[in-house]
């Protein structure tokens, strides 16, 4: 496959909002950094509006299309207060992830198989409402006919074991995974994103597998902004992305 064609990155703002929310202050002021991100490349915002709302709140999802002028991917669970609000929003995108209150991020992909009905239905409604959804789920073949039932038309795979991985066979193995879900799912006519746990260091090469369409990060970006700005941080890695594709 040709790799010619750029790379996308969706920014994902949860961070910002976090230190927002550690003193409840107005400040760091989220459509800033929606537009720091933009001007320094992002393709996308992304935002998960969680349960127990850490970080990202019902205001920043309903303020959120005042502020993007690119495209809004938001990050939700599969439970009917998230649904209806989606439904009312019409973000662009939708990507269902896993969510457990205790856990510091997302743990690991969708349990497809034991959720394939609640999830068949979540997808028609999202989708009723204009939304193209995606399901957050680990780079194992095996899901595949689960996500072609549900008729999910994009997955994003899970990153963040490779990321987590020390160099060595168990990491050659989870990028050997991670390349051939993409290849599979891209020949059966599914969009194929990933994210979770990406870096400046480990980025380019996982944005070297040709099938990969969008790659979602948000922590790292926002770590590297502390130094540089998020215009800059956006830049940066956008920049890794596409000499890793090219």
């Amino acid at each position: 496959m040709n790799r010619s064609w750029p790379m996308k990155l969706g920014v994902n703002i949860d961070h910002v909002a976090t230190l927002r929310q550690a003193r409840h202050t107005p400040y760091p002021n989220l459509s800033m950094a929606i537009a720091a991100a933009e001007q320094g490349g992002a393709d996308a915002i992304t935002l998960h509006l969680r349960e127990d709302r850490r970080h990202i709140q019902d205001a920043d999802v309903l303020a959120i299309h005042d502020h993007v002028q690119t495209r809004v991917n938001l990050e939700m669970a599969a439970t009917d207060e998230m649904i209806d609000i989606a439904c009312r929003i019409r973000p662009r995108d939708c990507c269902i992830v896993p969510e457990r209150r205790e856990e510091l991020t997302t743990e690991g992909g969708l349990d497809v198989k034991g959720q394939q009905s609640r999830l068949s239905v979540a997808r028609k409604q999202l989708a009723a409402a204009g939304i193209r959804v995606s399901l957050f789920i680990e780079p194992d073949v095996s899901l595949l006919p689960i996500v072609q039932a549900i008729g999910a038309p994009a997955i994003e795979l899970h990153t963040g074991r490779y990321a987590n991985l020390a160099p060595g066979i168990e990491r050659d193995q989870e990028l050997v995974r991670l390349k051939k879900m993409s290849a599979q799912a891209h020949a059966a006519g599914i969009q194929v994103n990933a994210g979770h746990g990406l870096d400046y260091e480990n980025v380019g090469v996982i944005a070297e597998i040709p099938e990969l369409v969008e790659l979602n990060i948000g922590h790292s970006i926002v770590c590297r902004a502390i130094f540089v700005g998020l215009e800059q941080a956006t830049r940066e890695m956008k920049a890794l992305m596409q000499v890793a594709r090219t």
